[in-house]
């Protein structure tokens, strides 16, 4: 399994817990791990191989200064959160598919039956948070056509293949440069506007779990449709901390940290 990262050296504890998780749960028997980044060094990457079984491989892609200058970033949004855009133009060539998390995740279950699925065509695999009427506002802010789903980039299965042939840096860079001023979530907008007619939209209840997303299903379902913390543990795939705070941060109380803290003890943390 091709398993794609992107991280500065302060991310570096939670691609230790993140890669845990799947290595724990995630099903497949050896993962070939990609990790784009621009300050990480050979002590960080001892570190991080130490992290792998034997059979494991994770390679460090140093990306080029100033392939992202001028792309707006912000404390909480560094140019890292491009590189993930970018990656077909970086990894390998050899590689058809490739799975990209972000480390503010947890593996539950196997990630092996959407690594497999097909892509019907499309360039990418994601999930959508928002409704009808979020949807109407994005596409309105990014001048998007009507009926194009707002993509959440924490979890993205990437067709390698067909991505090669189309993206292209310089549509990145001037979308960016064209809308800098209406980009609220920079990397999730971009990905959007330029992918978001050509995605597979996933089941978020399975693949991105968030606690908003819980705390929705359960208001609005009926009580006999309303989903409990087992069913997550049985049925999703990943839980996706998004947002602050963040398990590990204080003031955090949202109802799906249960599966963080079980995950770091089992890890011995």
């Amino acid at each position: 399994m091709n398993l794609l990262f992107s991280i500065n050296r302060k991310f570096i504890p939670l691609w230790e817990q993140c890669l845990a998780t799947i290595l724990r749960h995630g099903g497949a028997s050896a993962h070939d791990i990609y990790v784009l980044h621009s300050d990480l060094t050979e002590a960080d990457g001892a570190r991080m191989a130490r992290a792998l079984r034997p059979q494991d491989r994770c390679t460090l892609l140093d990306v080029p200064a100033g392939l992202f200058e001028g792309f707006p970033e912000t404390g909480r949004y560094p140019l890292q959160i491009y590189y993930r855009l970018a990656a077909p133009l970086l990894l390998p060539e050899a590689l058809g598919r490739i799975l990209y998390l972000d480390v503010d995740t947890v593996v539950l279950n196997s990630l092996v039956p959407l690594y497999t699925s097909d892509f019907a065509g499309t360039a990418f695999m994601a999930c959508s948070h928002t409704g009808r009427f979020l949807d109407r506002v994005n596409q309105a802010r990014l001048d998007l056509e009507e009926g194009v789903p707002y993509l959440n980039s924490g979890v993205l299965m990437m067709n390698l293949a067909l991505l090669r042939g189309t993206l292209r840096l310089d549509d990145i860079r001037d979308y960016a440069e064209r809308y800098k001023k209406r980009l609220i979530l920079p990397d999730q907008d971009i990905l959007t506007a330029l992918f978001g007619s050509r995605a597979l939209v996933l089941d978020s209840r399975i693949y991105n779990m968030t606690d908003r997303l819980y705390i929705q299903c359960q208001c609005s379902a009926a009580p006999a449709e309303r989903l409990s913390i087992d069913w997550v543990r049985q049925n999703t795939v990943v839980v996706h901390y998004l947002g602050k705070p963040k398990p590990w941060q204080k003031g955090y109380v949202g109802p799906l940290g249960v599966f963080y803290k079980e995950e770091l003890a089992r890890a011995g943390g």
